[in-house]
């Protein structure tokens, strides 16, 4: 176990520069918000803005809200903890104790402090809000730990995917994993919590699954064959929706196991994160096409807006409680944020 008070350095704090305020009509009851490059989709009333990250080569991957309202990300090409503000646009930067350690996969947990996977350093980690980080070597040689999840049980829930198993941590480091059940090189991505047991999306197998608290493992093949699932997010209807990269769509899988796909209008958009917004519909990456997409849940395309900037690279999203949306543009060095009309 290893701890680190905001990792190698103190945290670096960098307020928005007042000269790049984006000002012209998207302003909200004194929020003031980092601009580069801001684009308006013409079909629709929804408006996209980055907000570069202060480290160079950052690549941010998965993004959720903490607890403490503000944005959390991980830098996998900086080995940092980010987090951004999201009103005032400031960002801090919290750097891992173990150099080079490839953060994917982060998350809120049940002990108030955000819990992240390190696939190249092979840890979990542990990060306070106020940046004080610990980490916890796993028992499998590179086991790759990626996606991340707070499990029912008060316990957090990660994929291995190079192991090509389940991993579970309890709150005071403690880790067991599991592999039974699981189709041998499936490559477990993201998870979800429905019905008081998890369900994860398992990229090289093609199948969703799904594991009890207690390892018993149940897999669901999907109707496209090598549709590459990976991102995953449970919906309040009671389904689970998840991206399908290379069937260039989204799937559905309901409480019975049955799945329903649909396509998008973009070739080869390579589709990578989905989150469900407030008034309930779907907000996915498209990774190629360098746009965002919009899905009602009963599977109509609602729209796809591209995003300001050549080759964003737009990886995870996530949705606040108010409507905001942001995601994390992994080759541009930026978090985007998404405003609808």
């Amino acid at each position: 176990m290893v701890s680190a008070a905001g990792g190698r350095d103190h945290p670096a704090v960098l307020e928005a520069d007042p000269r790049s305020l984006y000002i012209a009509g998207t302003e909200r009851a004194g929020r003031a918000r980092v601009n580069v490059e801001s684009a308006r989709a013409a079909a629709a009333d929804v408006e996209i803005v980055l907000h570069p990250i202060p480290t160079p080569d950052a690549r941010p991957y998965i993004i959720v809200v903490g607890p403490d309202g503000a944005l959390w990300f991980c830098e996998s090409g900086a080995g940092k903890i980010g987090r951004l503000d999201p009103d005032s646009g400031a960002f801090t930067e919290f750097a891992t104790a173990t150099p080079n350690s490839r953060p994917i996969g982060i998350i809120p947990g049940p002990d108030g402090n955000l819990w992240f996977c390190e696939s190249a350093a092979n840890r979990i980690g542990r990060i306070t809000p106020q940046g004080v980080i610990t980490e916890f070597v796993l028992p499998t040689p590179g086991a790759g730990p990626d996606g991340i999840i707070c499990g029912p049980d008060g316990n957090l829930w990660f994929s291995e995917g190079q192991a090509s198993r389940i991993g579970r941590i309890t709150p005071s480091g403690e880790v067991t994993e599991f592999s039974a059940g699981l189709t041998p090189g499936c490559r477990p991505l993201s998870l979800v919590v429905r019905d008081g047991a998890l369900w994860f999306s398992e990229y090289e197998a093609g199948r969703i699954g799904r594991i009890t608290v207690s390892g018993e493992v149940t897999e669901y093949p999907l109707p496209t064959p090598n549709s590459e699932p990976r991102a995953m997010v449970a919906h309040p209807d009671g389904n689970i929706w998840f991206v399908q990269t290379k069937a260039n769509g989204l799937g559905r899988i309901d409480r019975a196991g049955k799945v329903t796909e649909f396509t998008v209008r973009t070739p080869d958009a390579s589709l990578r994160g989905v989150a469900v917004a407030p008034d309930g519909d779907l907000w996915f990456t498209e990774n190629f096409a360098n746009r965002i997409g919009r899905m009602a849940p009963d599977g109509r395309l609602i729209g796809e807006y591209l995003i300001p900037g050549a080759n964003c690279g737009a990886r995870a999203i996530v949705a606040t409680s108010d409507g905001r949306l942001f995601f994390s543009a992994h080759d541009a060095g930026a978090i985007g944020e998404v405003i609808p009309g």
